[in-house]
C-alpha cells in the first residue's frame, strides 16, 4: 500500500502508552488486571467517539438539517463523519454510507443485487467469510442467480486466486469475499483478487470486519466497487460503514425512499440512519489525527490513515509473532491460518481436544478475555475439518495491547493446554 512515507514516520514506533491513554476503558476499576483478547468481536471505544456521542445525546438530540442551532450543528457533525472517513479511505464523501450494522449493509446489497441480476447470471462468494458476509449473497440462488463457491485450502485455509480464475466467465457478475477471515486470519490480496474479478466483467465486495480494526484501509487503492466494515470493531460506534463506489452505486437499483434515489449515500440505507451514532464516527478520525500528530506523521488524510495504518501493523506484528510461535510448537494445539505474523491479522484461532469455549471459560480465570465457539465462520470450520460443535480457541488482539498482556496470555495458555 502507498502510504506517502517520510523519514520520521519510518523510524517511530508506535506510543504504547499513549495509545492506551485514548481508551477509558484501561482505567476502569473493574477491568484492571483484564487482559483483552476478544477484539475481533468488538473493540473498546476511543475517548473521542465518546466524548462526541455524549455531546449529540447531550446538546444535538434533534431532528438534524434544520436551520435552528442545535439542528444544523447536528448535522454538520453527521457530514463531517461520512467526509472525514471518506478522506481517509480515498473516496469521495458521498461514497460512504452508514447503517445499523454491517450485516444489515450486506443484507441491503445483497437485495439491490437480486433485483439487478437476471437469472442465469453467477455470483463467486467464498467458504471462508463470516456468514453474515455470505448468507445473503447464497440467497439469491433463490431467484435463479447461480451462486459459486471459492473454496479455501482445507489445511492453510487459504484462498487461492488461480482456483478464483477458474470460476470466472462472462455470466459471473460479483466476487464476494473478506479481506481476511476472522478464524482463519490470512490477508487476502485485496488489489489482485479486485484486478482479476474486473477483468472478468465482475463487481467486487469486500467484507473489511476484520481488517479495518487493524488500521483503515485505502479503498481507492484496493480498488473494490464495495468496501464494508464495522465502526464497533474499529474503536467506534455500533454502526456499519459501507464504501459503494459511484459508478456501481448509481446503477444497482435504489434501496432506499423513492425521494433519496439520487443521493449516494442514502440509496443503501432504508431505514433512516441513527444520528448520534453518525455524528460520534467522526471521533474515529479523531482519533487516527491524534496519532499521527504524535507520531509525526504528516501529509493529507489518506497519506496520515495510512501511517498510523503502518505504525499499528508494526506493533501488532512485533506482538503476534511470539503467540504464533508459542501454539505453533504445542502438540495439543493446531493453529489455523499462516503461522508468519507479517500477513495476518492478530485474529489467532485454535483447534484444541476440547471444545473452544470450555478453554475461554478457563482463561477468564487467569484474567485473560478471549471467546470460544464457531465465530459464524461454520463454514470456514468444516472446510479446515473442525467441528463447529466444538469449536475453537479464538485470542485475537489490536494496536491498543501491550506487550506485557501477550506475555500473561502465553503464561495462562501454558496452564490450560
Amino acid at each position: 500500500m502507498k502510504t506517502g512515507r517520510n523519514d520520521k514516520r519510518e523510524t517511530s514506533m508506535l506510543d504504547i502508552d499513549f495509545v492506551r491513554a485514548q481508551f477509558p476503558a484501561f482505567d476502569v476499576e473493574a477491568l484492571q488486571g483484564q487482559a483483552f483478547f476478544e477484539n475481533a468481536g468488538g473493540s473498546y471505544t476511543c475517548r473521542p467517539v465518546i466524548e462526541r456521542l455524549m455531546r449529540f445525546y447531550t446538546e444535538r438530540k434533534v431532528q438534524p438539517y434544520a436551520p435552528y442551532e442545535a439542528s444544523r450543528l447536528g448535522g454538520e457533525e453527521m457530514d463531517e463523519a461520512r467526509a472525514r472517513l471518506a478522506a481517509m479511505m480515498g473516496v469521495a464523501t458521498d461514497e460512504v454510507s452508514f447503517g445499523p450494522s454491517t450485516t444489515q449493509n450486506t443484507y441491503v446489497m445483497a437485495q439491490a443485487f437480486r433485483q439487478f441480476m437476471t437469472p442465469g447470471e453467477a455470483i463467486v462468494v467464498t467458504n471462508q467469510d463470516h456468514e453474515a458476509n455470505t448468507g445473503p449473497w447464497r440467497r439469491l440462488a433463490e431467484a435463479g442467480i447461480e451462486v459459486r463457491e471459492w473454496k479455501i485450502n482445507a489445511e492453510t485455509g487459504r484462498l487461492c486466486v488461480d482456483d478464483l480464475e477458474e470460476l470466472l466467465d462472462e455470466s459471473v457478475r460479483l466476487v464476494c469475499f473478506p479481506h481476511c477471515s476472522n478464524v482463519v486470519g490470512e490477508i487476502n490480496p485485496v488489489s489482485e483478487i479486485t484486478a482479476a474479478a474486473h477483468a472478468a466483467g465482475a463487481f467486487v465486495c469486500v467484507d473489511g470486519v476484520s481488517y479495518a480494526p487493524h488500521g483503515i484501509p485505502n479503498v481507492d487503492m484496493l480498488g473494490p466497487d464495495i468496501y464494508l466494515f464495522s465502526a464497533y470493531k474499529t474503536y467506534g460506534p455500533h454502526q456499519g460503514i459501507m464504501v459503494i463506489r459511484r459508478a456501481l452505486g448509481m446503477t444497482l437499483p435504489n434501496q432506499g425512499h423513492h425521494f433519496n434515489g439520487e443521493t449516494l449515500y442514502k440509496r443503501f440505507t432504508p431505514a433512516g440512519p441513527d444520528h448520534a451514532q453518525v455524528a460520534a464516527s467522526a471521533g474515529m478520525a479523531d482519533y487516527m489525527e491524534l496519532l499521527a500528530a504524535h507520531h509525526g506523521i504528516t501529509g493529507s488524510v489518506a497519506e496520515k490513515a495510512a501511517g498510523v495504518h503502518d505504525l499499528m501493523r508494526a506493533h501488532e506484528v512485533k506482538l503476534l509473532q511470539p503467540l504464533l510461535d508459542y501454539l505453533g510448537a504445542k502438540n495439543s494445539a493446531r493453529l489455523l491460518g499462516p503461522s508468519e505474523a507479517s500477513n495476518r491479522a492478530p485474529t489467532v484461532a485454535v483447534e484444541l481436544a476440547g471444545e473452544g469455549h470450555t478453554a475461554a471459560a478457563t482463561l477468564a480465570e487467569h484474567g485473560i478475555m478471549a471467546g470460544g465457539g464457531d465465530f459464524y465462520a461454520g463454514r470456514a470450520l468444516k472446510a479446515m475439518g473442525v467441528d463447529p460443535d466444538k469449536g475453537v480457541l479464538r485470542l485475537s488482539f489490536t494496536h491498543y495491547t501491550h506487550e506485557d498482556e501477550v506475555s500473561k496470555l502465553i503464561a495462562a495458555l501454558d496452564e490450560v493446554l
